[in-house]
């Protein structure tokens, strides 16, 4: 009988070369003997390669297509040597440490550079409602790394300079040999002299003890545009922290710090605030000056009859409209929420004035106690008997 070899693999009977390559790779690392000893996983292992070799192959793969074995007739069987159709341990390698550990068989990548790229910061700065409405240039003091200037950025002492690493000789990382049934496997780890630079530095900096940057405070000016709001992050390319033995710089991000105002209250592109307004301006109608943010005062029209809590809209007198691009496009608008203020305390004369006009206005003018509480209702009734 015929063996599944896409069951083995664990792919559909039309996968493509690369998702079977992939499900062999997968396999392959989680059976390798280093990894997984036992006799099934070895077993298995020998299973899945030989599943790997038909299917890889055009040909093999139309037998087992059209319900034949190509591995039947003394070929091998899944317990013969599992690399004999691999040309050698190429295939093998690649599978199970990946294409660039397989090309070079255990050879790493060489040293890494000395000099690294420096790590971004991130600092938070307040402003006020108005800062952020007409943009501002804050100098901020920023704790950060910046270059060695002993050394600047060398690491060494002076007059004297790295050294190749005698133990890998420079080239960053040593290796070691292991056997297995695969035969010798070469892996390579980081020089622990070194730590994977390739050279040493015998006399380090005294003042930055090799690293070449030392922690300093310097000032650094940020140019805020108009419209930014709470949470916003301005990027100041380069004037983060330097990267090791002087490395260029990271990025410097500046968040911003909104604080309330004490009148207006931000929404989005839009500004809001209360305005009180007498009961006489409410009922006759006015032009009155209004305090805006940035525009100094304008006359606000009051229409007749207006009544509480109407709003008015301020058209382009909001925040500006800062776009990702930096660019600013408008301003939002300014809505003014009416507060009418009612008299808490008339004379008599203020008094009169009004149970006049609601009395030429066909309204019912309340009777109040001397107390101030109007006859009325069962409880009124009964009070005013009392008085008398």
């Amino acid at each position: 009988m015929a063996r599944d070899y896409y069951g083995i693999l664990g792919v559909a009977k039309n996968a493509s070369d690369q998702e079977i390559k992939r499900a062999y790779r997968k396999l392959a690392r989680e059976l390798h003997p280093d990894v997984n000893p036992s006799e099934d996983a070895q077993h298995k292992f020998g299973e899945v390669t030989t599943a790997y070799e038909v299917l890889s192959d055009p040909q093999k793969r139309k037998i087992v297509d059209l319900g034949g074995d190509p591995m039947d007739g003394g070929a091998r069987g899944g317990g013969g040597d599992p690399f004999a159709g691999f040309g050698g341990l190429g295939d093998i390698m690649d599978a199970f440490f990946g294409a660039a550990g397989g090309a070079g068989h255990g050879r790493g990548r060489g040293p890494r550079s000395r000099v690294q790229p420096g790590s971004d910061a991130l600092i938070r700065l307040g402003l006020t409602l108005e800062e952020c409405a007409t943009g501002v240039d804050k100098e901020i003091a920023v704790d950060t790394a910046i270059v060695c200037d002993l050394c600047r950025g060398a690491g060494t002492s002076e007059g004297t300079s790295v050294k190749t690493c005698d133990t890998c000789g420079g080239a960053g990382e040593v290796q070691s040999v292991q056997r297995s049934f695969l035969g010798q496997v070469v892996t390579a780890r980081p020089c622990p002299v070194c730590r994977g630079f390739g050279e040493v530095i015998p006399d380090p900096c005294r003042q930055c003890g090799g690293d070449g940057r030392i922690r300093a405070r310097r000032n650094v000016t940020a140019k805020i545009p108009p419209g930014v709001g709470d949470g916003m992050r301005i990027r100041l390319s380069g004037q983060g922290e330097v990267g090791p033995g002087g490395g260029p710089a990271g990025d410097l991000y500046v968040e911003i710090d909104e604080t309330p105002h004490e009148v207006f209250v931000r929404q989005g592109h839009d500004l809001h605030c209360n305005f009180r307004i007498p009961m006489t301006t409410a009922a006759l109608g006015a032009s009155v000056p209004i305090s805006t943010l940035v525009d100094g005062d304008y006359q606000l029209d009051i229409e007749p009859g207006t009544q509480p809590n109407a709003e008015l809209v301020l058209t382009g007198k909001g925040m500006p409209r800062l776009r990702s691009s930096g660019r600013v496009d408008g301003r939002g608008d300014l809505h003014v929420h009416i507060d009418v203020a009612v008299p808490t305390k008339l004379d008599e004369a203020q008094r009169e004035l009004l149970v006049e006009l609601a009395q030429q206005r066909g309204e019912e003018v309340p009777t109040l106690a001397s107390n101030g509480t109007k006859h009325g209702g069962l409880f009124g009734k009964l009070r005013a008997k009392n008085h008398r």
